[in-house]
């Protein structure tokens, strides 16, 4: 459909009528000779005399007012109005906090193809397949060992967001494992953000042993924001030291957030892991709606200019015509 945005321009309609009515009409004084024998030169020349008239006649006064009301109509801009654009914007945050401590140096992991790895290195594998799952999610990243770091910040980009997984390694955040840090963390990074939906996913292999907020407390707090925390003990409980996990910690603060506490004892339970929490947590998003405009207004600014254009095409065409008609009883040339 199309519309006019500013259609109160077509007040000024009446304006060029206004001044056709109450303007004078313009007129010009010329130098001119005055003979005795004007009616004798008058007949010479096969011209009579007339009363002066406005040039073009009547059909130029309505050329006028034509092409007035094309320029009205182009100041009112037309526009064409196309259907609505549909886009989706998520309206979930999801964090992910990995253990990067020396425990996870640990080769009691399989790869894709059954070969021993490490356990970051599994971890890694898992949470880029989930990733690119989750393509209308804006997902960060937080690493954590002796304490806790932002490694991405919440984007759409995850093109960026994997290539940033990748550089994570062992240690770079020191041996221990700051368990509570990580959950303050991830309260300031999703403390502003206006989303409904607020998750993080915990994963660690160890216990807290270092951290400047006790896990517990950091569960309490992020349930007074609406964090949802899942958590993942991929540790061996029977160890000890920085090598245990405390499943009864990390199902502590799941039940504290209202999340779910998972056992991933291998690579294949870290997927189904994974695609439980795909189910735990549907995609949801919001549809918003955008109409683009097309301007149309150079359809009547150019009829305009181009009935100009004729009209003064075709006056230069009459004056000519006439200035080589043949003077009747003027000698031949």
């Amino acid at each position: 459909m199309w519309q006019f945005d500013y259609p109160w321009v077509f007040l000024l309609l009446p304006a060029a009528w206004l001044a056709y009515r109450l303007l004078q009409p313009y007129s010009e004084s010329r130098s001119a000779l005055r003979v005795p024998f004007f009616a004798a030169m008058s007949r010479a020349t096969g011209q009579q005399p007339g009363q002066a008239s406005a040039a073009g006649g009547r059909w130029q006064l309505w050329l006028n007012l034509l092409v007035w009301g094309l320029l009205v109509a182009a100041c009112a801009r037309p526009v064409w109005v196309e259907r609505p654009i549909e886009r989706e914007r998520p309206i979930r945050d999801i964090m992910l906090a990995i253990d990067i401590s020396q425990s996870m140096q640990a080769n009691d992991y399989t790869n894709a193809n059954g070969e021993r790895t490490d356990r970051l290195t599994a971890v890694k594998s898992v949470v880029r397949d989930f990733i690119t799952r989750r393509k209308d999610d804006r997902i960060g990243l937080i690493v954590f060992g002796t304490g806790a770091y932002p490694q991405a910040p919440l984007t759409l980009d995850h093109a960026s967001l994997l290539m940033l997984l990748d550089e994570v390694g062992i240690g770079m955040a020191g041996p221990n494992t700051a368990l509570g840090d990580a959950i303050g963390l991830t309260i300031k990074a999703l403390a502003n953000t206006p989303e409904q939906e607020k998750v993080l996913i915990l994963l660690t292999d160890g216990n807290d042993t270092g951290s400047a907020i006790t896990p517990e407390h950091a569960a309490r707090l992020a349930h007074e924001e609406r964090i949802v925390v899942h958590t993942i003990g991929i540790g061996d409980p029977a160890a000890t030291g920085d090598d245990k996990v405390d499943l009864a910690a990390l199902q502590g603060i799941a039940r504290t957030t209202g999340g779910q506490f998972f056992r991933a004892d291998d690579r294949q339970a870290l997927q189904q892991v994974y695609a439980t929490l795909d189910r735990l947590t549907p995609h949801q998003v919001k549809t918003f709606s955008h109409q683009p405009k097309r301007d149309l207004f150079v359809w009547p600014l150019g009829l305009a200019l181009g009935l100009l254009l004729v009209a003064h095409l075709l006056a230069l065409a009459r004056a000519r015509l006439v200035g080589r008609r043949p003077v009747p009883g003027a000698p031949p040339a």
